[in-house]
């Protein structure tokens, strides 16, 4: 990591400061978030850094092989297509760990969705950053030279494609429940577009629908879909008045297709340095004697559900459609952050955007994970402190 930066910061922490610093987010909405922010950014080196864009280089080297979406189709197939599908996903999040290989510091990539992630809250978490630290105006969050004004008109232009705001929603199974919901406030305050739960949708022919403040019908020309079918297919309580998967006549900043086509599916495939040994379930002659070592892990599961960490023989013959599950070996996430009192582990996901017409992804922004934990998550990290969501800043 970048040492200057992490002594300045440290030496200018207080907890008395991390509370003013949660109480400005919460004040934006009178709104708390519900998920644990760190105390401190993740200030990256530059070594560092050129580990984490070669390693992302090769994962988009691989999506955007001819025989990407022929080698894909078979994701969809074990799950659900949604109809009107474009040429590539418009939205990339991209987990590397940061573990040690030999004795060395080297990012593994973790995870990879063609889904959307906290595009808005991380631009302003990295300034409530600066805001309260000012030294660290000298750092960025962005890549490719954006900067706060230049990074909030590209993700305007990739979610609304210069339709009207009204006509362009963001849509979620009841959004005011979501743990996410800071994000949504912010793109809604961002960029203007309405926060839609499914239930409010409805179907006209081959359009949608929904309600404006005022009790208007207006039309859905773009969907900015933030749904996650694995929590939508699991509430059988709620009702519906559109199909997903029928032809509408609607955009989609983020086609659903895209988040099982690039998921958790595409690792084994991924041979190389920055990337971890992975089998698909059916594929798998042998069961390893050493799972002490392995992960298994559903393929299309979110936010880390039903990933087993201390695997048995019997948990893999449990396993009933073994083409849905993956065995992943282990990797050593190594403690890099100095906190007060001691070394916290960190996960850095590349967040990308996808122009319709652009031959290449745009690399914008980050979200860091700090953990103390076994692994990476809320459920490994309960009652410790500098650990939660954060920011990597890079020097400019």
């Amino acid at each position: 990591m970048n040492s200057k930066y992490r002594k300045l910061f440290n030496d200018n922490f207080t907890a008395k400061k991390y509370n003013a610093f949660i109480n400005d987010i919460t004040a934006d909405f009178d709104y708390k978030v519900t998920f644990r922010i760190g105390e401190t950014p993740f200030f990256i080196s530059n070594e560092l850094k050129a580990q984490l864009l070669a390693g992302y280089q090769e994962v988009i080297d691989f999506i955007k092989n001819d025989d990407f979406k022929k080698l894909t189709d078979r994701a969809l197939e074990l799950n659900r297509k949604v109809a009107n599908e474009d040429n590539h996903t418009t939205f990339l999040a991209i987990d590397f760990g940061i573990c040690e290989e030999n004795g060395e510091i080297v990012p593994k990539l973790i995870e990879v969705q063609g889904f959307p992630s906290l595009y808005n809250f991380q631009n302003h978490l990295s300034q409530k950053f600066v805001n309260h630290y000012p030294f660290l105006s000298e750092l960025t969050p962005f890549f490719n030279r954006l900067n706060q004004e230049s990074y909030l008109r590209l993700i305007e232009e990739v979610i609304c494609n210069d339709l009207p705001k009204e006509n362009v929603i963001l849509l979620e199974v009841e959004p005011e429940k979501q743990n996410t919901k800071i994000d949504f406030y912010y793109c809604h305050r961002d960029i203007g577009i309405p926060i839609v739960c499914v239930t409010e949708l409805f179907q006209i022919g081959k359009q949608l629908f929904y309600k404006n403040n005022l009790g208007k019908d207006i039309i859905v020309k773009r969907i900015y879909n933030r749904v996650i079918f694995d929590e939508l297919d699991l509430r059988t309580d709620l009702k519906l008045d559109f199909d997903f998967s029928a032809d509408l006549d609607v955009e989609w900043a983020g086609h659903p297709n895209w988040f099982f086509r690039i998921s958790k599916f595409i690792l084994p495939y991924l041979k190389g340095k920055y990337f971890i040994e992975t089998t698909l379930l059916s594929d798998l002659k042998e069961i390893p004697k050493d799972l002490e070592n392995y992960v298994l892990k559903p393929l299309f599961s979110f936010s880390g559900s039903g990933v087993i960490f201390h695997v048995k023989k019997e948990d893999i013959e449990a396993v009933k459609q073994k083409d849905l599950y993956i065995l992943q070996k282990k990797v050593n996430y190594k403690p890099i952050i100095q906190s007060p009192d001691g070394l916290v582990k960190a996960e850095v996901r590349l967040l990308a955007v996808w122009k319709k017409n652009e031959p290449s992804p745009t690399l914008v922004t980050n979200l860091v994970r700090l953990s103390r934990g076994e692994m990476i998550g809320v459920k490994f990290n309960k009652d410790k402190d500098w650990v939660g969501g954060t920011v990597g800043m890079f020097e400019k």
